[in-house]
């Protein structure tokens, strides 16, 4: 077969089939992924190649079709147990026993468990706390001359918030964090390292979460060893792996996204001081920053079909792997018109930073929260807030698969 070059990223494809080389390591400060765009304009289900794993995936952009991957039960996370899928790491992030490779009825199940961490209630319940740790990392902050809001707020907020969730003793905080960014590398000479920095988390969690079913204490690890929705209760391995899969999913993101939002307000005057004259419109201007944001590179866990399917108007086969980018739904011009801007008079359409279905993110209320209070602290506190040095000479992260700023100087 002919080939050819990719029309965005300049990489081989498939003359007739065109299968698109996706590396996904577009790291260009927030500007949307050239190829993303161009696959969802014109190409919204694509076949793909990736870095890492054998064959190749379909990729699928638009909202209504990502909505029904991640939702129709043709389409199951399950199947990709064993798989060795197209992926951007070296070595898959994700544990076979996870709630991340589950289909209803088993993800609904563990879903109702896990969910009776994070209510409402008990979200607001930390809200107090939150407001105090942030107030005590702003207070730190302000001792110091131009310093960087991404090492004094964006890194320390949330992983001091979900290890006081899990209860995580403070001495071992830090290796937990080196352990969980070692699998986020998409370096190949990190597969090794992050083979080990999986193993370790897993060994840790095995550990822990035996010692709070022996002795259960006020924590969110305890209240999920006793959890039961009927006679469900989790078992020793499933405690074990959603206990990490707590820890990395529920300080990763939400310190990126920090990053990530006090960049875009300090890089746009008007929505700053829009929020300093309005501070009502922020969970709306939340909201739809979060929309915005390209909060990661690219994909992450595929589904496989389990049956031919019909899907924007290709025949996607029984067996095939399937990626979706809710990335690209977020910028869907059908769902949200002029979809590049960010607009506080928007329509409210569900976005997908979080996910969707059943696979949505449970820890998204918590999330939320601690982005907002962030927020509300930096613009209330620090009226004069702005960039300490010119937005070009911000440095990003082009090791992982986030997107995010690696310091972000400020002063006022």
């Amino acid at each position: 077969m002919r080939r050819e070059r990719s029309p965005v990223s300049g990489a081989p494809v498939e003359a007739a089939e065109a299968v698109w080389s996706c590396p996904f390591d577009f790291a260009e400060a927030l500007e949307f992924d050239p190829l993303l765009r161009k696959s969802l304009e014109e190409h919204p289900v694509a076949r793909i190649t990736m870095p890492y794993g054998e064959g190749e995936a379909w990729l699928v952009t638009r909202y209504d079709d990502v909505r029904t991957v991640t939702t129709d039960r043709r389409f199951s996370r399950k199947a990709v147990t064993g798989r060795d899928f197209p992926r951007m790491t070296p070595e898959p992030i994700v544990q076979s026993e996870a709630i991340n490779l589950m289909d209803p009825p088993a993800v609904t199940r563990l879903r109702g468990l896990v969910a009776k961490g994070f209510t409402a209630g008990q979200v607001e319940r930390m809200r107090g706390r939150t407001e105090r740790v942030v107030d005590d990392l702003l207070t730190a902050m302000a001792a110091h001359d131009a310093p960087d809001l991404f090492a004094h707020l964006a890194s320390p907020l949330p992983m001091h918030t979900i290890c006081e969730v899990l209860d995580i003793p403070e001495p071992d905080r830090k290796r937990l964090r080196h352990n969980a960014l070692t699998m986020m590398n998409i370096g190949a000479a990190g597969k090794e390292a992050a083979v080990r920095a999986k193993a370790e988390l897993r060994a840790y969690f095995t550990e822990l979460t035996a010692e709070r079913r022996r002795a259960p204490g006020q924590d969110l690890i305890s209240s999920l060893a006793t959890a039961r929705v009927g006679d469900d209760l989790l078992d020793d391995r499933e405690l074990a792996v959603m206990a990490m899969v707590l820890l990395i999913t529920g300080q990763d993101t939400t310190t990126y996204e920090i990053a990530n939002l006090g960049y875009l307000l300090l890089t746009r005057d008007d929505l700053l001081s829009t929020l300093r004259d309005r501070p009502e419109l922020l969970p709306r201007a939340l909201d739809e920053m979060l929309r915005h944001i390209p909060f990661r590179k690219g994909v992450g866990i595929p589904r496989v079909a389990t049956e031919d399917v019909e899907l924007g108007g290709v025949t996607i086969r029984a067996g095939d792997v399937v990626h979706v980018s809710y990335l690209t739904a977020n910028r869907d011009a059908e769902k949200f018109p002029n979809p590049h801007d960010i607009d506080l008079t928007r329509p409210a359409v569900p976005h997908m930073t979080f996910g969707w279905g059943s696979h949505h993110c449970l820890g998204a209320p918590l999330a939320e929260m601690e982005m907002r209070v962030a927020l509300q602290a930096l613009l209330t506190r620090f009226p004069g807030l702005r960039l300490a040095v010119p937005p070009e000479d911000i440095r990003w992260n082009t090791t992982s698969i986030w997107r995010h700023p690696l310091a972000l100087p400020v002063t006022w």
